[in-house]
């Protein structure tokens, strides 16, 4: 495909030079008449077939959170601790692969990457469909499929570093929290679609289960049919920019600073939650708030009804999120998202502690424990919106750190100062891999944490991390304000706190 473009400032219209399969060579989003001539059509086309792509990874990243807790009643006997590690495991696994995949985005360039990292996720879903119609499949296949699962969560980290190049800073907030959030619902949808496709159970317990069973397989076949789509959209319409380029050696200079590990463990907080919580909902909600399964249609705590909202939740606050730091400033944002997740999260523990343990020993103990559920879950959403927010405000807050140390270094309106920015945002990608695999990294250590092997109760392991996360949250508050909004006299002049962050 070729394309004319818009004039330039100071030019006559012409074609731009461009490589062959739409490489991008003139790119400068901070030209406010390049980016309203030029710039915002193509960064908006490119952004929303990311969206798509991502969208599609974080599903199948998170295909095991809902398939897991119908492996029982399709044949397979595991433990919770055992359905537990196939949720963590593909969490573990696209965490690690997040570095690599932003890394991958200057090397091949984003339109390419996109193409390759949705053809991957070929792997992971044409082996669930292999596994699970087979109940001799011994538990250590399901380990190293669900761990491809992964490959999905790699996604995020190239997709979010590719999208970055393509806006001017003032919008980036915006933009990275549309994509981000665009991903994050993909793991809503698959909680949601996932019963209603293998025939499990229905939307809002509307659509009747299948006469035949549940088959898992059919949402490996949908996802795998999807995945060839959004290989072929990325290659006919997105662009690979040629001013992304950057060698590994540039890129890894972020993990020398100060700023990429502070943020990272901000992240864990945010994302790691999101995540983390997301995967483990439909088993917590299964294992803490029992009915008898077969669950009679529309009745009882039924998981499927009700585990894909605090991903949806999650996913819709995240662009607010993003508003809202682009107008407020990221860190006071990010403070305030701590502070909800600190008072909610108590209000889940306190919710917990109503509950008696081992519910499935005794339906009247059941049914006690089931009353308390509308509070768990309003509670619980609550944390996911939280998480949502600070989502959102943490990614501003990437770019515009970045952005600050090369604007108090150079002078404004000099080639050093261009090349000071463009140096940036190409650090700001490179660390935006970084921060966002060790975040994910949560995504493992939460549902290892409501699994803990030396509890024997479910629901004790459930109050004693709840109680961990929000420690864990207070100190992530106390952090953020340190760092980026406290300002004492004698270091204010280098101090990023009052920069805008």
């Amino acid at each position: 495909m070729s394309h004319r473009w818009p004039s330039l400032v100071g030019m006559s219209t012409q074609t731009p030079t461009r490589h062959s399969r739409r490489w991008i060579e003139d790119w400068r989003p901070e030209d406010p008449d390049f980016w309203a001539s030029t710039g915002r059509r193509v960064a908006r086309r490119n952004l929303v077939w990311s969206i798509f792509a991502e969208h599609l990874g974080f599903s199948v990243w998170l295909i095991w959170s809902v398939s897991s807790a119908f492996l029982v009643a399709t044949g397979f006997d595991y433990s919770p601790q055992q359905l537990f590690l196939l949720v963590a495991l593909p969490n573990l696994v696209g965490s690690l692969l997040r570095l690599p995949y932003t890394f991958a985005v200057p090397k091949f360039g984003g339109r390419n990457w996109t193409m390759a990292s949705a053809a991957l996720l070929l792997i992971p879903t044409l082996g669930f469909a292999y596994a699970v119609q087979r109940p001799d499949t011994p538990y250590w296949v399901f380990c190293l499929i669900a761990a491809t699962a992964g490959l999905g969560g790699g996604n995020f980290a190239s997709s979010m570093a590719n999208i970055n190049f393509f806006y001017p800073a003032a919008k980036k907030g915006a933009a990275l929290g549309l994509n981000a959030a665009g991903g994050n619902v993909g793991v809503a949808l698959i909680q949601l679609l996932l019963p209603v496709i293998v025939g499990g159970a229905g939307i809002f317990g509307l659509v009747k289960a299948s006469e035949g069973g549940i088959d898992l397989q059919r949402a490996a076949w949908v996802y795998a049919g999807l995945a060839v789509v959004a290989t072929l959209a990325a290659y006919l319409f997105m662009d690979n920019l040629s001013t992304a380029k950057s060698s590994p050696r540039e890129q890894l200079q972020v993990v020398r600073k100060r700023q990429t590990w502070i943020m990272a463990f901000l992240y864990i907080g945010t994302f790691g939650s999101f995540i983390g919580y997301s995967a483990a909902m439909p088993l917590l909600i299964k294992l803490n708030f029992w009915v008898p399964e077969p669950a009679p249609l529309g009745t009882g705590i039924y998981f499927a009804y009700y585990a894909f909202l605090g991903a949806l939740v999650g996913s819709a606050t995240r662009p607010f999120g993003g508003w809202l730091a682009d107008r407020l400033g990221g860190a006071k944002v990010t403070l305030g998202a701590f502070g909800a997740m600190v008072v909610f999260a108590l209000a889940v523990l306190w919710t917990l502690m109503q509950l008696t343990p081992n519910p499935t020993a005794d339906p009247a103990i059941a049914s006690a424990n089931q009353s308390w559920f509308p509070w768990f879950l309003g509670f619980f959403l609550c944390v996911f919106a939280a998480t949502g927010i600070g989502n959102g405000s943490t990614y501003k807050m990437i770019p515009a750190i970045w952005r600050t140390e090369a604007e108090r270094v150079t002078a404004p309106g000099t080639p050093e100062r261009s090349a000071a920015l463009l140096a940036g945002t190409k650090q700001a990608s490179a660390a935006i891999g970084v921060i966002g695999a060790v975040g994910a990294i949560g995504g493992f250590l939460i549902p290892m944490a409501f699994s803990a092997p030396w509890v024997a109760d479910p629901m004790s392991a459930t109050k004693g991390a709840f109680l961990v996360f929000t420690v864990f949250y207070v100190v992530c508050g106390v952090v953020t304000w340190a760092v980026y909004l406290r300002r004492p006299a004698e270091v204010r002049a280098q101090s990023l706190a009052g920069a805008g962050i």
